[in-house]
């Protein structure tokens, strides 16, 4: 890239359903935590500084990334992912350059789609850039809503959606390219106005049309890669998912 790049992971969620005590991003795929997945995969693009959003039993979490010497930022309350990427402000909001943001319980993304995401966002001279996929069964992802050119409009979650949005088959798989400066810009003006009272990281992006900016979209052929970790189940089955492709 012609700007430098810099990857926030999304980890600091406790994992209500995992049914354990050990924070959600410490659970094993294929034998080590699935963050440490996330952040060898922020090294292999060439991220120039990774910076985890910690926050559940964070000291631990923390402990865990000792040998990849990463300067963390603790989300103390759990208020949504905007309010999480709102925490590394102090960090990253001086830097001129690209952030990515990857998440922590998304351990099967491969560096290939990255790397189709990174050339769309240049090849639009965007000002931001999401992964999408289409999903047979969107139940509980935030729906990609187009406008009448077929470009990116708004994103909706799913517990927000009406019965028209609920149909579209295309979500958000939650993996963002910003330019720094219009992110955190973006990020002091969305609300929490919402179902959750929570601060959702995807809202900046009518923000950046505003600007005059475009937000381009990377759609996904393969969306097993961005199936994300609540349940003992579902660690499970990305076990098997990951065994599989090493065959």
């Amino acid at each position: 890239m012609s700007k430098p790049l810099y990857t926030l992971i999304l980890a600091a969620g406790k994992g209500t359903r995992m049914e354990s005590d050990l924070p959600k991003v410490l659970h094993p795929v294929d034998g080590k935590p699935m963050l440490h997945h996330v952040i060898q995969l922020a090294e292999s693009i060439g991220s120039k500084k990774i910076v985890p959003i910690i926050g559940y039993q964070h000291e631990r979490v923390e402990k865990s990334m000792q040998e990849f010497n990463l300067n963390c930022v603790v989300q103390e309350d759990q208020l949504g992912t905007g309010h999480a990427v709102m925490q590394s402000e102090h960090l990253l909001g001086s830097f001129d350059g690209t952030i990515l943001v990857l998440s922590g319980d998304v351990p099967l993304l491969r560096k290939s789609s990255i790397q189709l995401l990174l050339d769309m966002y240049e090849k639009e001279n965007a000002g931001a850039a999401l992964l999408t996929a289409s999903m047979d069964d969107p139940t509980g992802y935030g729906r990609i809503i187009r406008n009448e050119s077929n470009h990116f409009a708004k994103i909706v979650e799913h517990k927000d959606c009406i019965e028209e949005e609920l149909n579209v088959n295309e979500i958000n798989a939650g993996i963002y390219l910003f330019d720094a400066q219009l992110l955190f810009k973006s990020l002091r003006m969305i609300k929490n106005d919402n179902s959750q009272n929570e601060y959702y990281l995807p809202d900046v992006l009518p923000h950046f049309i505003t600007f005059g900016e475009i937000v381009a979209l990377q759609l996904m052929t393969d969306s097993t890669e961005i199936m994300g970790i609540n349940t003992v189940e579902q660690l499970e089955e990305i076990n098997r998912i990951y065994k599989q492709r090493k065959k």
